[in-house]
């Protein structure tokens, strides 16, 4: 199979106990336009064990650093529009695969068990939150430890600023369009996702303090006050009449 290339990345760094995050490149051709910018995996440790989440192809030097920490024994894809590299990790370790359902399957090989909304997730004491009013497939997952910790994939970024995974013209378009702010919700996933009100509604009734992004950086602390606080301002309330 014809994998997709290693692409430049950052060094993997535990955000909070047994839960890592690693920021590489994405090099996307869409609009008839080549892009460049950067994206996230998520890593947690469960005993020996691992899960990845929004993978990323690591060098040979990073995939020391994971095969290190554990054995993968789970790669779990939360959106339609990620899944690039699933097939790398999926071949290469064996792990039992977890989606969607709706999602067009990563590689040749379908997913081993879906997501399912408010169900129990693959990790001990996670839930499932998809996203119901999404034109495409879209989940977030949320761990019980340290107060809360939101793993998410397009639907919820943290882009506070361009990184050095961007190209010069990628960032200057995507500040344009919207992307470069704090706390968003992904103005392409908007778009293609055309999501209600209600759906972040419902997710501003999870328990969580912290996120941790498919794209951008890290939010650890007031995680949900700064979502509801852009809720607010992409879904403004309807006044009563």
């Amino acid at each position: 199979m014809d994998y997709t290339p290693v692409m430049p990345h950052g060094d993997l760094a535990e955000v909070f106990p047994d839960v890592f995050f690693v920021t590489g490149t994405s090099r996307p051709t869409f609009l008839g336009q080549a892009w460049q910018f950067s994206r996230n995996m998520v890593v947690v440790r469960t005993g020996e064990s691992l899960t990845l989440l929004n993978t990323v192809r690591l060098d040979d030097a990073g995939l020391a650093r994971l095969d290190a920490l554990g054995r993968i024994a789970q790669v779990v894809r939360l959106g339609a529009f990620h899944g690039m590299d699933d097939a790398f990790y999926l071949d290469r370790s064996g792990a039992r695969y977890i989606g969607l359902e709706g999602e067009p399957p990563a590689g040749a090989r379908a997913a081993d068990d879906v997501l399912r909304d408010g169900g129990e997730g693959p990790l001990p004491g996670s839930v499932v939150f998809r996203f119901a009013t999404s034109a495409v497939p879209e989940a977030v997952l949320l761990l019980p430890q340290n107060g809360g910790v939101l793993i998410s994939c397009d639907a919820l970024q943290n882009w506070a600023e361009v990184d050095p995974f961007f190209d010069a013209a990628s960032a200057e378009k995507m500040r344009a369009f919207g992307f470069i702010e704090p706390a968003n919700i992904g103005p392409g996933w908007r778009q293609a996702a055309s999501p209600a009100r209600a759906d972040f509604d419902r997710l501003l009734r999870l328990p969580f303090d912290h996120l941790l992004p498919a794209h951008g950086t890290p939010i650890v602390g007031g995680a949900r006050e700064r979502i509801a606080s852009t809720v607010d301002r992409l879904f403004p309330p309807v006044s009563p009449a």
